[in-house]
C-alpha cells in the first residue's frame, strides 16, 4: 500500500503533467471543428423539439419514469440539481469529438419570489452585475437590438492552471407564451491571453493551450407557482485529454466543470432573488 494519501498521489503526478500539457500549443483540427458543429446542430434541434412540445417545456419534463416529478419537486424545495449530458445520433451512439473534449452539463434551481417578468427585464437590459462572478474578470454590453444583444467577457479558468481569455458572445432569447422563455449564448470570439513584461497580447484562436476552444450555453425559464424554474445547459469544447492521464484528469475536472455550473446558478439564484420586489414576494406568499 502507498504510503502516501492518494489525493496527494494524484496530485505530485497530475499537476506537473497538466502543466506540461499548458505549455505545449494546442491546434483546433478542421474535424475538430466539424464534430463539434454537428454535436450542437443535434443538441439545439433537441432543445428545440423540447421547447415547441405541447408535452414540457424544461429538459427534466422529458425524462423517464418518476424523474421529472422527483427532480421538480427536489427543485421546488430548494436543491440545486446538476447533471452531466451526452448527445447521440440519429443511430442512438454518443457523438464523440476528434482531437478534442466536450464538457456537456446541465443543471436547475428555483428562485421563490421572482416573476418572468423579473427574467425578461434582465434578459433585455442586461448589466455588469450580471456577470459577477469569480472567473470573470470584465463585463461589456457590445451591442443591443431586439431579441439578442452581444457582450465581451474577460475570463479567467483557474484550477491548477489559470488562462485569461477575452470573449465575446451573442445571446438570443425567444418568448413562448407568457410563462416561459428560452435563451442562448454562443461564444463568437474565444481568444487567449499571454501577458509578458505586464503586456497583454491575444494568441491566434486556435492555436493556444486548448483549454478552451469553444463554449455555449443554452438557457430555459419558467414561471410556476411562487417563482422561477431556471434551467442551464452549458458546452465547452477543449484539447483532448492526453491518454498518460486521462484517468487520473477526468475525475479533476468533472469535478471543476460541476462547481462551475453550480457556483453559477446559485450566484443567479441569490441575485435575481435579490430583485424581486417585497410586493411581489407578498403576493406569491399569499398564493
Amino acid at each position: 500500500m502507498s504510503r502516501y494519501p492518494s489525493s496527494l498521489w494524484l496530485n505530485m503526478f497530475l499537476i506537473p503533467a497538466l502543466l506540461c500539457t499548458a505549455a505545449i500549443a494546442a491546434d483546433l483540427q478542421p474535424e475538430t471543428v466539424k464534430a463539434w458543429t454537428a454535436y450542437t446542430e443535434a443538441t439545439e434541434q433537441r432543445i428545440a423539439t423540447e421547447v415547441s412540445s405541447p408535452n414540457g417545456f424544461l429538459a427534466l419534463d422529458f425524462k423517464t419514469g418518476t424523474e421529472a416529478k422527483d427532480d421538480r419537486r427536489a427543485l421546488l424545495a430548494g436543491k440545486t440539481l446538476i447533471e452531466q449530458v451526452k448527445t447521440y445520433d440519429r443511430r442512438g451512439r454518443a457523438m464523440e469529438i476528434p482531437e478534442g473534449t466536450v464538457h456537456h452539463w446541465r443543471g436547475a434551481i428555483f428562485v421563490p419570489g421572482a416573476t418572468l417578468e423579473d427574467v425578461l427585464d434582465r434578459l433585455r437590459n442586461p448589466v455588469p452585475a450580471d456577470a459577477e462572478q469569480e472567473d470573470v474578470l470584465a463585463y461589456k454590453v457590445l451591442e443591443k437590438s431586439p431579441g439578442q444583444y452581444r457582450i465581451y467577457l474577460k475570463l479567467q479558468r483557474s484550477k491548477i492552471v489559470t488562462v485569461v481569455y477575452n470573449t465575446e458572445h451573442l445571446v438570443r432569447y425567444r418568448l413562448h407564451g407568457n410563462t416561459r422563455v428560452s435563451s442562448s449564448s454562443v461564444a463568437t470570439k474565444i481568444a487567449e491571453v499571454e501577458r509578458r513584461n505586464n503586456v497583454e497580447r491575444e494568441l491566434p484562436q486556435g492555436h493556444d493551450s486548448g483549454f478552451l476552444w469553444r463554449m455555449n450555453s443554452y438557457w430555459r425559464y419558467e414561471q410556476v407557482d411562487g417563482g422561477v424554474i431556471m434551467e442551464c445547459e452549458s458546452m465547452t469544447l477543449s484539447r483532448s485529454i492526453p491518454a498518460v492521464i486521462q484517468v487520473m484528469a477526468r475525475p479533476l475536472i468533472k469535478g471543476v466543470a460541476r462547481e462551475s455550473m453550480q457556483r453559477t446558478l446559485e450566484t443567479l439564484r441569490g441575485r435575481m432573488a435579490r430583485a424581486a420586489t417585497p410586493d411581489t414576494i407578498q403576493a406569491m406568499a399569499k398564493q
